[in-house]
């Protein structure tokens, strides 16, 4: 039987949303109990150090009242170790960030920040906390996430999902041997960025990823169809690209 591939549902955007006119509308664990409801296997959250949508009180609240996995997207900071800590979610994942950007705009450089990110990765080890990075899909990379002791890892598709024709083809082949690559080197693969209806299928198809996060395109989409119409349609596309043989 095909294992089923798990859906973390990211929730950033209905903070965004609130966080225009303030106050407590939508709010974010409502949005979580519905994403679960509608076919999400987990909760992704990213706290920036600008807190420009999910704030530390959305952080407080999700770890205490959402019983499925939540995983708290960080940069590898002082101020971010101690608040995954205190709050326990079920995974953190590294990520790289710039106040600049208006999102994640490539994989975190493991391999060159070594030294800053084996303290970080241990800490969160210690206490209990999966730890993935988000990283490019390229070998350098993934070995040095192995290296850092880090369990897991999700793939920067951000690329592939920008790209059309031939370039999309090359950067799925380039997914594709990096998730085996995941395979050769012990670590559990996610993958995730840009991600929608029309582009998931490919990923979703191949074997090794066990995990993707998808967030800013169900949360515009909701608008349109409703959050649990939307996640069930990606949840009915995720499931058929995993059942059927990858070409």
């Amino acid at each position: 039987m095909t294992e089923r591939l798990r859906l973390g549902v990211n929730i950033d955007h209905v903070a965004t949303l609130r966080n225009a006119r303030g106050g407590q509308h939508p709010d974010t664990v409502r949005a979580a109990r519905m994403a679960v409801a509608a076919g999400a296997d987990g909760i992704t959250i990213h706290l920036r150090e600008d807190r420009r949508h999910i704030r530390d009180d959305d952080v407080e609240r999700l770890a205490r009242e959402i019983t499925q996995p939540i995983n708290l997207e960080m940069a590898a900071t002082v101020e971010m170790v101690r608040i995954a800590v205190a709050a326990r979610p079920h995974a953190a994942c590294l990520v790289p960030e710039k106040r600049t950007e208006l999102t994640t705009e490539g994989g975190l450089d493991a391999a060159g920040l070594r030294g800053i990110l084996a303290p970080v990765v241990r800490t969160l080890a210690d206490a209990g906390i999966q730890v993935a990075l988000f990283v490019d899909p390229d070998e350098r990379q993934l070995k040095a996430a192995q290296e850092l002791g880090a369990p897991a890892v999700e793939l920067h598709t951000g690329t592939y999902c920008n790209a059309t024709g031939a370039a999309r083809a090359a950067e799925l082949t380039r997914l594709a041997c990096a998730a085996a690559a995941c395979a050769r080197l012990g670590l559990e693969c996610h993958a995730g960025h840009g991600l929608d209806f029309e582009n998931v299928a490919p990923i979703a198809g191949l074997p090794q990823v066990v995990e993707l996060n998808i967030g800013h395109f169900l949360v515009g989409e909701a608008l349109f169809v409703g959050l649990d119409q939307a996640i069930r349609r990606m949840r009915g596309i995720m499931d058929q690209a995993r059942a059927e043989p990858r070409r």
